[in-house]
């Protein structure tokens, strides 16, 4: 196929993959990487909108059990929301340097460094072909960025999540661990509820499932990729109706 299948997506990227081979913090090269291959799918007129994730800087709950602090699930998740902040303004400045116009809109109100998120603003962006870059997840502790991804696909009219992972696709097991496991070429959003399989979050898989949202989960370290799937190339996993 030479056309996208998608003419607006939200591309979900975790705060892992941001690290790359580091414990933490943000590889340059994998952002370099990234914003090549969102210019190649903005060159195809796919307007481009962005969740980050913040585990590879601050990883709510997980990190504050890790280091033997008592603190609230709250504070906790709004420590995260800021994580996703900094990954946002770094992913920004590595796009405009290869020429394309971005704006980060985020749910926590910021004005010196970011715009507030605004649906209707955010929708004018994409008209105008900006790449946007949605972070603090929701603005609310106990949401994940799941379901900001979902929420936020769902207010700018997106056609489809693209969820970028460190594998190519779900599996019925975690594939480096379980050699055996079993990748799924296609999957109902039921039965990812059902299954347990760690695509999404139950609330972001209900939202999808409620509007009828496809998800397609694959490799963001497969240069390329992100075009393959925009272009309708059959690789990851596919979960819709």
């Amino acid at each position: 196929m030479s056309h996208p299948i998608y003419k607006r997506i939200v591309l979900k990227i975790s705060g892992e993959a941001l690290q790359g081979k580091k414990l933490h913090g943000i590889d340059q090269q994998i952002l370099v990487a990234i914003a090549r291959q969102i210019k190649e799918i903005r060159d195809l007129n796919v307007d481009v909108a962005l969740v980050l994730g913040g585990g590879n800087i601050f990883r709510g709950q997980e990190n504050t059990a890790s280091l033997g602090l008592d603190m609230d699930r709250s504070v906790a998740d709004y420590m995260g929301m800021l994580a996703t902040v900094i990954n946002g303004l770094a992913l920004q400045n590595v796009l405009e340097k290869i020429g394309i116009p971005t704006r980060v809109m985020t749910a926590i109100e910021m004005q010196r460094i970011a715009e507030p998120y605004i649906r209707r603003r955010a929708v004018r962006h994409l008209e105008k072909k900006r790449v946007v870059i949605f972070v603090s997840g929701t603005g609310n502790p106990y949401f994940t960025t799941d379901t900001a991804a979902a929420l936020r696909a769902m207010e700018i009219n997106a056609n489809a999540i693209l969820k970028a992972t460190k594998v190519d696709g779900v599996y019925s097991a975690d594939p480096v661990k379980v050699k055996d496991a079993k990748k799924f070429v296609r999957l109902k959003y039921i039965d990812v509820l059902k299954k347990g399989l760690k695509v999404m979050d139950a609330t972001a898989i209900s939202l999808c499932m409620d509007n009828k949202l496809p998800i397609v989960v694959f490799n963001l370290n497969k240069e390329g990729n992100i075009k393959r799937v925009v272009l309708g190339e059959k690789i990851g996993t596919v979960v819709r109706d």
